[in-house]
């Protein structure tokens, strides 16, 4: 009953409340970031959602677009800006995410969408980490974020699926809150190197990790 219809009644009405009492942050951050970007603030990139249906995810841009002598972008860490990083830091970027939710796009609690070019990397299972909506916030956000090998997450990702409830979501939704205020685990570089172990893009990973053991993409 709660997975099939009451979840996605709360994500509705708590978003849409959400969106009202926010409003006056996020129109001050459109502001603010229409200055320190130089033009559009909004950030927007495919994700897959439920049932691996892409849909487009809104964000608060954190990054440039500068690019170099011969028209590429810079790397992701030369283009985020200081305004970026205290955005990232604050989780702030994701505060339009909430049209998503509203839309249907996302759930306020679920697996967080990923990039769209991973899914040819994925295993079998952990395809079911789509069977449910993406969200705002999971599981494995609460658990390490982004010190956590990909393998571990995408575990965190398939028990979430199998045992959502609301008891369940109250406690990720608190966990969260905790980690927000805390900043715990935030990272702003595309590869992070943190005691010793390197945490790479997942396509990266994977395929790195095939060819060792001699298989090919699926």
């Amino acid at each position: 009953m709660y997975r099939t219809y009451i979840k996605r009644l709360l994500d509705f009405v708590l978003s849409l409340c959400a969106i009202i009492v926010l409003s006056p942050i996020m129109l001050v951050l459109t502001i603010a970031g229409f200055f320190a970007m130089k033009g559009n603030p909004f950030f927007f990139q495919e994700r897959p959602g439920l049932h691996e249906k892409i849909f487009t995810l809104i964000k608060f841009r954190t990054m440039t677009n500068e690019k170099d002598a011969d028209g590429k972008l810079l790397h992701d860490e030369d283009r985020l800006t200081s305004y970026g990083k205290f955005l990232r830091s604050t989780s702030l970027d994701e505060l339009p995410e909430l049209f998503n939710i509203l839309k249907g796009d996302l759930s306020i609690v679920g697996p967080r969408p990923l990039l769209v070019r991973y899914l040819p990397f994925y295993t079998e299972e952990e395809h079911h980490r789509h069977d449910i909506r993406p969200g705002l916030t999971g599981y494995a956000q609460v658990h390490g974020r982004n010190y956590v090998k990909w393998e571990e997450k995408f575990k965190m990702d398939l028990w979430y699926v199998k045992h959502v409830s609301f008891k369940t979501d109250l406690r990720i939704l608190l966990d969260t809150v905790i980690v927000v205020l805390k900043r715990e685990n935030i990272e702003t570089a595309s590869i992070i190197v943190h005691d010793g172990v390197t945490y790479q893009p997942f396509d990266v990973e994977r395929k790195a990790q095939w060819e060792r053991e001699g298989h090919h993409e699926q």
